[in-house]
């Protein structure tokens, strides 16, 4: 973005249409956006009315499309899906809803099979160590330590 184009309340609409359309957004990130536009803060507020009428931006469909992607991708655990939309600015509603978007059997499958893969990564002798190593790999990813550790102890006798 050319840091010296001025946009005006139109042109800026337009271009956050398109930005929401591409994919879900969250509230910040499109505050965020307009501000780097330099918006003034009128027109960010009037801008963000506009999106929300118009359901380009929708903080509950962007939850649930955030936790349905980093669980499926990137396998992170609750404690970091609800970190990283608090860390977005989600409501507490929006995260419980999102929450439930993941199966349980699902979330207890993919923890099996990050623990049996992670096992067999973890080149350590000592047991202690390599169940440490494969805690804190699990942990690190937003696993509920109470599952981890009983699934760990499945595994490693």
């Amino acid at each position: 973005m050319n840091p010296q184009k001025t946009y005006t309340v139109d042109e800026a609409q337009k271009k956050l249409e398109n930005y929401c359309a591409y994919q879900e957004r969250c509230h910040k990130e499109v505050r965020e956006k307009l501000r780097e536009m330099r918006m003034i803060p009128e027109a960010v507020d009037k801008i963000m009315v506009y999106l929300i009428q118009n359901n380009y931006l929708n903080e509950e469909r962007f939850a649930k499309a955030f936790v349905r992607g980093k669980f499926r991708i990137k396998k992170w655990g609750k404690n970091r899906l609800i970190r990283e939309l608090k860390f977005r600015d989600i409501s507490k509603f929006s995260i419980d809803t999102a929450l439930k978007e993941i199966d349980a059997d699902a979330y207890h499958q993919t923890l099996e099979e990050l623990v049996q893969k992670r096992i067999a990564q973890v080149k350590e002798k000592n047991s202690y160590k390599k169940k440490r190593k494969v805690a804190d790999y699990l942990l690190y990813r937003g696993w509920e330590s109470h599952l981890v550790y009983q699934k760990i102890n499945e595994y490693m006798k």
